[in-house]
């Protein structure tokens, strides 16, 4: 797929009204954010964009495991009730440290959607754009195990694009560049079927499917991920709990650890509903 907010399924939690707490290490997990709206309409979204700390594939793991949980903590004092890590390197370096902090908390993770680009290749060659600190990393590895199968995976470092992302400039001659700097190695390798293995990507996913070229198809996991999250909020809650109406039900709240105008100004065009953005406290560490 080529946009960031697919169809919503029928399987939706439009009778759910509970809080969840999302993250991401800057504006890519707006993507995300805003299926989980489609799909959730009456959930109070509560989002950090840890832009002060962006990329987080360029950190180390200990970084990033030290911030995801912080924040983690920082969303549960706010009132999540739920927790969506909508950043594939802190799903891979961080999700198993929060399931250990937090053994009772639903935590959905996001990672490469490899298994269905596979079932999705006719020429079983299959290309993954994302973060070095992503493709590096034991989970994506493990990945590659389990759901290549007989096809060929080209994991395809992007290093800079998501900072690059970040800026809010979505199409410029420099980013038109980089993109086509990284998808040309998969354009000569006969890839027909693209990872889009970064949250902050779909934002940039027309580039990316010009660069491509015709017939080659990008996936997403944003729609999976909101499906998954539904799945773990009525497991965890009693629909009949949260049938009556809740004074913050449907609300959407953002910090940040970066310049607060600057994600108010990225999230308007993608939020259908208002949302209050604040500067993110300093956090504490926590090891």
């Amino acid at each position: 797929m080529t946009e960031p907010s697919p169809k919503v399924s029928a399987e939706t939690g439009r009778d759910l009204r509970l809080a969840i707490g999302v993250f991401d290490s800057g504006v890519g997990g707006l993507s995300v954010l805003r299926v989980l709206r489609q799909h959730l309409p009456h959930a109070t979204l509560l989002y950090v964009a840890d832009s002060g700390h962006a990329p987080y594939g360029e950190k180390s793991e200990a970084f990033i495991t030290g911030r995801s949980l912080a924040i983690a903590d920082f969303l549960l004092s706010q009132g999540a009730e739920l927790l969506v890590v909508a950043c594939n390197t802190a799903t891979a370096t961080s999700v198993q440290a929060l399931r250990q902090r937090h053994p009772h908390l639903p935590i959905v993770g996001i990672e490469p959607g490899v298994k269905p680009a596979v079932a999705a290749s006719v020429a079983r060659k299959v290309g993954v754009l994302a973060t070095p600190g992503t493709l590096g990393s034991e989970r994506f590895a493990q990945l590659i195990e389990q759901h290549a199968g007989d096809a060929q995976i080209l994991p395809q470092p992007c290093p800079g694009l998501a900072k690059a992302i970040e800026t809010g400039r979505l199409d410029t001659p420099a980013l038109r560049e980089l993109i086509a700097g990284f998808c040309q190695p998969l354009k000569q390798a006969g890839v027909d079927t693209v990872v889009l293995g970064c949250t902050h990507y779909p934002f940039v996913a027309p580039l990316i499917a010009q660069a491509m070229g015709p017939g080659v198809q990008l996936i997403d996991t944003s729609d999976a991920v909101a499906r998954q999250t539904v799945r773990l909020a009525r497991r965890a809650l009693s629909s009949a709990e949260r049938l009556e109406g809740e004074p913050s039900a449907g609300r959407t709240r953002l910090w940040t650890s970066g310049d607060v105008a600057a994600l108010r100004h990225f999230c308007t065009p993608w939020m259908a509903d208002a949302a209050t953005v604040e500067a993110l406290p300093e956090l504490n560490p926590v090891n």
